[in-house]
């Protein structure tokens, strides 16, 4: 009987799950958006969840909890600048799912997941003066 052991095996060792979920999340968080099949953006959503919850809290000690997950410093500081302003009013459900339909090679389901808020609009400000001098 399984009762009371949550999350998903996905037919590998725990070592080789908490590496593939803390790539997952990274990159997330880098991206913004990620392709991957329903069963893993299904679990990396309570990955994700915990995550922004610790930004928002914001204090040295979830910072840390924060890196001990995800390995690249740059991704949590944009991370924890963001996360308080993006997902100021959110009480939860700070990512979302949505379904493409089977992959051609394997007819594995696909899944995008993805942050929800509004991303602060700053970064875009960054961006767009980046793209004008490059093409300037």
């Amino acid at each position: 009987m399984r009762h009371r052991k949550s999350g998903l095996k996905l037919n590998r060792t725990a070592s080789h799950r908490k590496a593939l979920f803390r790539n997952m999340v990274t990159s997330l968080f880098k991206y913004g958006k990620i392709k991957t099949t329903d069963a893993k953006a299904k679990e990396l959503r309570r990955w994700a969840d915990h995550i922004v919850t610790l930004a928002k809290q914001g204090d040295l000690h979830a910072r840390r909890q924060a890196m001990s997950i995800i390995r690249e410093k740059a991704v949590v500081h944009q991370l924890f600048s963001d996360a308080p302003d993006r997902f100021a009013d959110q009480a939860g459900g700070y990512t979302r799912v949505t379904k493409l339909g089977p992959r051609k090679g394997d007819a594995a389901s696909l899944s995008i997941i993805e942050l929800t808020g509004v991303p602060p609009a700053s970064s875009k400000k960054k961006g767009e003066a980046k793209k004008k001098q490059a093409t300037a």
